[in-house]
């Protein structure tokens, strides 16, 4: 059950920075809207599960905290020509997500947080889509947690 609460919080958390970015709320009002009408409620015929509340704020707080630093890694990691504010809203949502996790939470496995995020775009994306973030996760993760890789 703490595994789907946190994949649930994880999936939040994507949501909440993507709208975050498109309607210019700050962090406040968006817990508060994602805690209140979103998380484990039922939303236009959609059953959003129970989330580790505790997790999606971490992860959100945690991207806002460190986004100039997780933005300029994801640039980094991202194809040549391909800065990150070239990449859809949701996609760069879920990589920030994902970078947050692999560089500030040594607690989290790397293959783990990749998989979860992964798994968070293939429910918006097709296949390519979620194979460009597995990709991008992957190298990043092997950049910032090269002994998780080595062994």
């Amino acid at each position: 059950m703490a595994a789907e609460n946190r994949s649930a919080a994880r999936l939040a958390a994507a949501q909440a920075l993507y709208q975050m970015e498109l309607t210019g709320k700050g962090l406040n009002e968006i817990f508060a809207e994602f805690e209140t009408w979103w998380i484990g409620r039922e939303v236009e015929g959609e059953q959003y599960k129970p989330a580790e509340i505790a997790f999606f704020r971490s992860i959100v707080a945690g991207v806002l905290e460190n986004q100039v630093e997780i933005d300029r890694a994801v640039d980094r990691t991202l194809a040549e020509g391909w800065p990150l504010r070239r990449v859809e809203a949701l996609m760069r949502a879920i990589l920030r997500a994902g970078a947050f996790e692999l560089m500030r939470r040594a607690d989290i496995p790397a293959r783990v947080a990749i998989k979860e995020y992964v798994d968070v775009a293939g429910a918006f994306f097709a296949r390519d889509e979620a194979g460009m973030i597995n990709a991008v996760l992957d190298a990043l993760a092997r950049k910032c947690r090269a002994e998780e890789f080595s062994a």
